[in-house]
């Protein structure tokens, strides 16, 4: 145990939002385990897999390479150091693109369902958008019922999964010139299902043992994601739900409230979060609450579906990856309400320690521990008044003496979908185009990704984005990014004050923050569809643009995907954390040189986030003088 003092010193090492630290320091002195405690206790921490030399692919291993010219330099398979790092690295973005893709998959499925009237409490919400979808793919909307045209788009989105078609409709979105890049290096994607499954049978003992060829196909698969399965999510998910539109909100642990029955809704698809935000103002629940000493029913976000809800709904956000633990460790949580992804094993052990009751809602995602409601769109209200019904239950079994919530929530703006934006520019991105020939937006930076308990929690997100803006370079950012920048003041307008004269002149006149949210991580798409709108309007590719993307935090397989198919499409990324990949010279150099010469991108490693920014401001002064601009 810590004295007062040491707790609060951890705590300030460990994240930069006060309201984070606070509840850090509570935890310690509670005695509550959480991620940096876990941290902590594996160090040091495998050399061989940090390097990415480590080979699980079959029962003769497990084999460890040695990256430095010493025996051994091969597996027991004859798989040498480019070989294995190239597999891992396709293994791990094959993971994430399927999660990303299975999301988008299960959204698909709702939308069939609600078409055909089989769904309970969802609807077709944005019919425009589905008129748009539906013109893209050809099918026919006059005079017809929206629910018809939906279930024919829903068909024709399934197709993109398989292997019959052998094209994505959604990639031809993309700008010719990128297109060919793709054609030559034979990366088009040819179906979601098919790239992803492909790629684990690659990696598979006795297949691919080319790196060059297994970190194409890597390239391939990531494409098939971005603009196939995480696309899909997007825009299905705007034809159910709405398409953002701009909407203010709060932000940070302080969300939560001492009178009110506490629900934070974690994980990333809006199905689930939705209706449970729908059911929360049910009148028989609200009666049933009051009748428990409570006044209301308070649904929070956390995490990518907390993204969701606050760009559609503008339902507060408690925040980020590393802040599921803490808003349990608060006291003041009912229950912790998850579907999947990012979803911490450790939650029902935390909230052992409190009386938060972890509710898991997926076939996919079971935890000890957990209450297990399965959530299917025929019973979709039900089981969400049934959910909502044993957090208000719970509500007496609060502590109010181990009850600590940081006051003070900070007003955040979201809800910034490729739509607004362009629709705010007048319907047409000139505005955007001719500010940025002119130098009063030198570029665009979008800012993605995770939290990472290695690095002080969102100090990376927000001094990139900071020393950014300050750089009169415009940032966009999706995710925990997302989150982290509203836990901080950057998502209001008021924080143009922070931006170079140029940045700050463009926000006062349109009255919009200089760091824009633009949704989950699956919204990454909006960032790519926006990029290549702006190509196709000048007739360049996306690689020729002065756009980059920075991971300053990043964790995940996704964000491993995520990253790819934004230098795939030619967009330059720096990451704050090394990927598992530097015991390959060869596939190092790859990724970090050679493909510049390829796809005009390529990534690069720096931990230090105004070194980062550096490093982003160069490449897009490289592209502006390219452009003779």
């Amino acid at each position: 145990m810590y004295d007062a003092t040491e707790s609060k010193k951890i705590a300030e090492a460990r994240a930069l939002d006060p309201t984070d630290q606070e509840i850090i320091a509570k935890a310690i002195d509670d005695g509550v385990e959480t991620a940096w405690d876990r941290l902590a206790d594996q160090q040091p921490q495998c050399g061989f897999g940090q390097l990415g030399v480590c080979c699980n692919r079959c029962a003769m291993g497990p084999c460890r390479i040695e990256p430095f010219g010493k025996k051994p330099v091969r597996g027991v398979c004859g798989a040498n150091a480019d070989t294995i790092v190239a597999r891992n690295l396709l293994d791990d973005l094959a993971t994430g693109a399927a999660a990303h893709s299975d999301h988008g998959r299960e959204v698909v499925e709702v939308m069939l369902e609600t078409a055909e009237g089989k769904s309970q409490g969802y609807q077709i919400t944005d019919e425009t958008k589905l008129a748009a979808l539906a013109a893209e793919y050809g099918i026919k909307t006059a005079e017809r019922k929206k629910e018809e045209i939906a279930k024919d788009l829903a068909l024709a989105f399934m197709e993109e999964y398989g292997t019959a078609k052998g094209k994505l409709q959604m990639a031809e979105r993309a700008p010719t010139k990128t297109k060919e890049v793709w054609k030559k290096l034979g990366i088009v994607p040819r179906g979601v299902d098919r790239e992803i499954v492909e790629g684990m049978h690659r990696v598979h003992m006795g297949v691919d043992a080319d790196y060059t060829n297994i970190l194409l196909h890597a390239m391939r698969t990531s494409l098939a994601d971005g603009w196939g399965g995480s696309m899909i999510a997007t825009d299905c998910s705007d034809v159910l739900f709405g398409t953002p539109v701009p909407i203010k909100t709060r932000a940070n642990l302080g969300v939560l409230s001492k009178d009110k029955v506490n629900i934070t809704l974690h994980g990333h698809n809006p199905i689930l979060s939705e209706m449970i935000v729908k059911a929360a103002s049910d009148p028989d629940l609200v009666k049933r609450a009051a009748e428990k000493g409570a006044k209301g029913i308070n649904c929070v976000g956390m995490c990518c579906t907390g993204n969701e809800l606050l760009m559609r709904r503008g339902v507060p956000i408690a925040g980020t990856f590393l802040d599921q633990e803490l808003a349990i460790a608060t006291g003041a949580l009912e229950a912790m309400v998850v579907d999947y992804q990012c979803i911490f094993p450790s939650l029902p052990q935390t909230a052992s320690c409190y009386h938060t009751k972890v509710v898991t809602t997926s076939v996919k995602t079971k935890i000890p521990g957990a209450i297990f409601k399965e959530f299917r769109p025929d019973n979709a209200y039900d089981t969400a008044k049934e959910i909502i019904s044993l957090a208000i239950d719970n509500y007496p079994n609060r502590n109010p003496d181990r009850v600590r919530i940081p006051a003070k929530p900070i007003d955040m703006m979201a809800g910034f979908s490729e739509e607004t934006i362009r629709k705010a520019l007048g319907g047409t991105y000139k505005p955007l185009i001719d500010a940025i020939v002119t130098g009063t937006i030198k570029g665009v930076v979008g800012i993605v990704g995770c939290n990472n308990p290695k690095i002080k929690q969102d100090y990376g997100h927000i001094t990139l984005a900071r020393a950014l803006i300050k750089r009169n370079i415009l940032v966009v950012e999706t995710g925990c990014a997302a989150i982290a920048s509203g836990k901080n003041g950057l998502l209001v307008p008021e924080a143009a004050d922070l931006a170079g004269d140029g940045l700050k002149s463009v926000c006062k006149a349109l009255g919009i923050p200089p760091v824009l949210h633009m949704g989950s991580c699956v919204d990454n798409s909006r960032i790519l569809v926006l990029a290549a709108n702006v190509a196709n309007e000048l007739g360049v590719g996306i690689g020729d643009l002065p756009v980059c993307g920075a991971a300053p935090e990043w964790y995940s397989q996704k964000a491993i995907s995520i990253g790819t198919y934004f230098v795939s499409s030619g967009v330059y990324v720096v990451l704050g954390i090394p990927p598992k990949i530097f015991g390959s010279a060869n596939v190092t150099t790859l990724l970090a040189a050679q493909l510049q010469g390829i796809t005009n991108a390529c990534f690069a490693v720096e931990p230090d986030p105004l070194k980062a920014a550096d490093l982003l401001e160069a490449e897009i002064n490289r592209k502006r003088t390219a452009l003779k601009i």
